[in-house]
């Protein structure tokens, strides 16, 4: 039986990691794996709960008594806390920076740890997130590192969050941008960089079909030595 078959794709907030990722998993027939998604569940958990992000202790605390897990329904990624899909909850500005902060707890990290290499141990998949190269799969078939300038990242954002309807400005995406970028990289467990033998994509200026091409060109090529 041949060894399931692993892409990892980190890189900055913003980049458009989970909707590449999305697309080629479905053109290439492998799972995939938000692991955005899945640090969310537990921002929005903590804040559901009126819990301070930045208190260490109680995000500890509140891990035993909950449960985060995956499941798929057309081909999508759905994300469950305690057994209730919140896929639909997970996505405003303030989960964003909960995720930010609590994702840089080593307890947080090691809670969604053992789902993450499970799901990879049996499955081909493609998985993103900030420290899937480095940490989570360190030994992937294919590590990319996907970045765009942090106003190119913000005006995606931007633009996907006012589709959904909710009311921002373009100022304030770029400074949570920033700050979660800084958050992200300078984060004691598991920092956002680059893997050693990472290939670095940079998707400024190309419009998403042209990135979508640029890495399913490099993950074929790459899968098939």
């Amino acid at each position: 039986m041949n060894k399931p078959i692993s892409i990892a794709i980190d890189g900055p907030s913003g980049a458009g990691k989970s909707t590449i990722a999305r697309v080629l998993a479905k053109e290439l027939g492998y799972i995939y794996v938000d692991t955005g998604a899945l640090y969310r569940t537990v921002g929005y958990a903590v804040l559901q709960r009126g819990i301070d992000p930045k208190d260490a202790v109680a995000v500890e605390a509140l891990l035993p008594n909950i449960t985060v897990s995956m499941g798929y329904a057309n081909g999508e990624q759905r994300v469950f806390l305690n057994g209730e899909d919140v896929s639909a909850y997970i996505r405003t500005p303030e989960v964003s920076m909960a995720a930010s902060t609590t994702s840089a707890m080593p307890p947080v990290r090691r809670f969604l740890f053992e789902l993450q290499q499970d799901t990879a141990r049996q499955n081909n998949v493609i998985m993103d997130g900030r420290d899937i190269g480095t940490v989570v799969l360190p030994f992937a078939t294919v590590k990319i590192f996907l970045t765009a300038s942090a106003e190119d990242r913000a005006k995606r954002r931007f633009l996907e969050l006012r589709e959904k309807g909710m009311d921002v400005t373009y100022e304030d995406v770029l400074s949570d941008m920033k700050e979660r970028d800084y958050n992200d990289s300078h984060r004691s467990a598991a920092p956002l960089k680059p893997a050693e033998d990472a290939i670095m994509v940079d998707t400024s200026g190309n419009t998403l079909e042209e990135s979508i091409d640029i890495l399913k060109t490099l993950v074929q090529k790459t899968v098939k030595g």
